[in-house]
């Protein structure tokens, strides 16, 4: 063989092996595809790293790598091999997009953000990619940005239902709940099944006092999916401003079958049992709440007014004490605690609690009559006139104030 024969066949292997390598390549990412499809994700990663192996420069091959990752829950690996498949390609959009998703599921919302960003400045088209920036725009809760979001993401497929949706959570949190409801509405024409529009337009219902049509809205999210405890308490909250607590009860019971720690429903059980005159249980489903979330002041305040209905004033202060401990601008616990040492005769604490009040709402014409009311216990007529005045200042109407504060005149006369 001369020697451009030994060097043609050298190229003729050479070929061969690159061929072959290229087709071992092809197979492990076949089957990586495949094992997505199956749900096979681990397998998946394994076959990628083969293909990997072969050729560390194929950014298809470490994009779908990410997206395996994805699927295990292993975000910060995801973006990891999505970082690697833009290394290669830098306009990969989707690498872009599924990076930012990546971030979004880590609550680095502002580098997804910027990630979706980067995708769309490659593909301003992709509905999706809107989309998602949306979702990171409300977690940021900017939601004057996210409704833009979503608003071109429609222009581009005006039959994507979650933009739709996403475009009323946006109107919803920008206080526009009738907008938020025909976009709720525009969603659910296109898919009938989507229970969480049905469960979010009940809420919008909700706000705009329409209870009853709130109510019809959950029963439609809860037909599609009943372990929802989530449409069950908003169901709840719904029966309770109708006045049905008995029903209201029976609904929080639900939410807490699917959800045994969802604090906020035992806590508003609690509520309803109270407004039923229920207040032992009602105490009872306040510590359930307390159990999980022992700095729920809200919990802590609740079951203080249960106690204080049972005229359990010392235990009443104690739990008032606590909340006041989580959270000391709460006014309404000082306005109660003030409650509970008047009731126990302690009209100089119950000044002392009235005052913290006034300091943080100083137009709580309640309290300034109660104040007044102390001080009158008290013999202190000339500063209980000054409380009732100021509480007839904030609401002249106010005809316990005015009496009192004329008994308090004769009285002050009748010391003179």
């Amino acid at each position: 063989m001369n020697h451009r024969g030994a060097e043609d066949a050298e190229e003729e292997v050479r070929e061969s092996s690159a061929d072959l390598a290229a087709q071992e390549e092809e197979r492990w990412f076949e089957r990586g595809m495949q094992q997505i499809k199956e749900g096979d994700f681990r397998g998946a990663v394994a076959s990628f790293d083969k293909a990997l192996a072969i050729n560390p420069d194929d950014d298809e091959t470490w994009y779908n790598r990410g997206v395996a990752l994805f699927k295990l829950g292993k975000y910060e690996e995801a973006i990891a091999s999505y970082d690697k498949a833009l290394v290669i390609n830098p306009n990969f959009y989707q690498a872009w997009t599924m990076r930012g998703v990546a971030l979004a599921m880590l609550r680095k919302y502002k580098r997804a953000l910027a990630s979706y960003d980067k995708a769309l400045a490659i593909n301003s088209n992709n509905y999706i990619t809107w989309t998602m920036r949306g979702n990171a725009l409300e977690e940021l809760e900017k939601y004057e940005e996210m409704l833009a979001s979503c608003d071109k993401a429609l222009a581009i497929n005006p039959d994507y239902y979650k933009a739709w949706y996403n475009r009323g959570v946006a109107l919803s949190n920008l206080g526009k709940d009738e907008e938020a409801i025909a976009s709720y509405d525009k969603a659910l024409a296109i898919n009938p099944d989507y229970y969480l529009a049905w469960g979010n337009r009940g809420l919008a219902l909700g706000e705009l006092g329409e209870y009853e049509e709130a109510i019809t809205s959950f029963d439609k999210a809860l037909a599609i999916n009943p372990d929802d405890y989530e449409a069950w308490y908003n169901r709840s909250i719904a029966l309770s401003d109708l006045g049905k607590y008995e029903e209201a009860i029976a609904s929080y019971d639900k939410a807490l079958t699917f959800n045994p720690e969802y604090y906020e429903a035992w806590n508003s059980r609690g509520v309803a049992l109270s407004d039923l005159g229920e207040y032992e249980e009602a105490i009872a489903s306040f510590d359930k709440a307390l159990t999980i979330n022992p700095e729920y002041y809200e919990a802590w305040y609740n079951r203080s007014i249960a106690l204080s209905d049972l005229g359990k004033y010392e235990e009443a202060i104690a739990s008032y004490d606590k909340a006041l401990a989580i959270n000391p601008e709460y006014y309404e616990a000082w306005y109660n605690r003030g409650n509970g040492l008047f009731n126990l005769g302690k009209y100089e604490e119950a000044i002392a609690s009235y005052d913290k009040a006034l300091a943080i709402n100083p137009n709580d014409y309640e309290a300034w009559y109660n104040r007044g009311v102390a001080l009158s216990d008290l013999g202190k007529y000339e500063e209980a006139i000054a409380s009732y005045d100021k509480a007839l200042a904030i609401n002249p109407e106010y005809y316990p104030a005015s009496y009192n504060r004329s008994v308090a005149l004769a009285n002050l006369k009748e010391q003179e």
